[in-house]
């Protein structure tokens, strides 16, 4: 008789056929689904295998975040310090990110469109607590504990990106399925895939882009990068399951945040 697991891989994730991996996951899901919103977030023992992964994105994943991450975002993530030890578990990061009024929320995995956004408005972030599969140290086909942290973590902590987050949330409330979506296109091409030109260079701020060495090495080179236009950015679909051929360029961060804050003022 099959072994039930209360998460789903499909038949090519890199760890489908590893038991020890599938019973890791259900582990830690169920720790998720215990919890309760409000209480302190329960702290995963984290393997010295999963902490290895942790280490071998960082080696990857550091010089490129030098070279190509906007300083707004790596001012933040240096104040994380998320590099300089073991995983960090969000009993301790949430400390820092009341200072912005949000809170990692552990989830067991992905949620729906809806439950994502209507969280942020409470400055809630679901969020997966889990680690990719050691064979594939640089590539997870879900969002992990490596993109919530290492992509979304300095963006909650940066006061302008927490107010962005939270009127996602707030724009989210109030909106019907065709609104919902273009809301969720436009969090897509910017919070978690924007770009923002500064001076002569094109640098990362969005969340996938600084969680995945692949998207952001590849960032300048391989997608058809667009002028930044929301209206534009809400009709264009995305495939979370394979890299991006189109990105879209904020003029200036400054920019970047006025425009979004107002297209999603006048969503709400």
């Amino acid at each position: 008789m099959s072994e039930h697991h209360l998460v789903a891989l499909d038949a090519d994730h890199p760890g489908f056929r590893d038991p020890v991996y599938r019973r890791r996951r259900d582990a830690i899901a169920r720790q998720a689904v215990a919890h309760r919103t409000g209480e302190p977030v329960a702290d995963v023992a984290y393997s010295d295998d999963e902490q290895g992964v942790w280490q071998a994105v960082w080696q990857v994943l550091h010089p490129l975040h030098v070279e190509r991450v906007h300083p707004q975002v790596q001012r933040y993530q240096d104040a994380l310090a998320l590099r300089q030890g073991p995983i960090p578990q969000f009993s301790a990061l949430n400390r820092d990110l009341a200072a912005t009024g949000f809170a990692l929320e552990p989830v067991a995995g992905l949620v729906s469109p809806a439950e994502f956004l209507h969280a942020l408005a409470d400055g809630v972030f679901c969020a997966t607590q889990y680690m990719r599969h050691a064979s594939k140290p640089l590539y997870t086909p879900e969002p992990d504990v490596v993109h919530e942290l290492v992509g979304h973590g300095a963006g909650l902590l940066h006061p302008e990106l927490a107010r962005l987050n939270r009127a996602f949330g707030v724009a989210s409330l109030s909106a019907d399925e065709a609104q919902m979506w273009r809301i969720l296109r436009v969090y897509w091409w910017s919070i978690e895939f924007g770009l923002v030109r500064e001076a002569d260079r094109v640098l990362a701020v969005g969340a996938g882009l600084l969680s995945s060495a692949g998207e952001l090495a590849g960032a300048l080179d391989g997608p058809e990068l667009l002028p930044w236009d929301l209206d534009v950015m809400a009709e264009t679909p995305f495939d979370p399951s394979s890299q991006n051929a189109v990105l879209f360029v904020a003029p200036s961060w400054e920019a970047m945040v006025s425009q979004l804050a107002g297209w999603l003022e006048g969503m709400a």
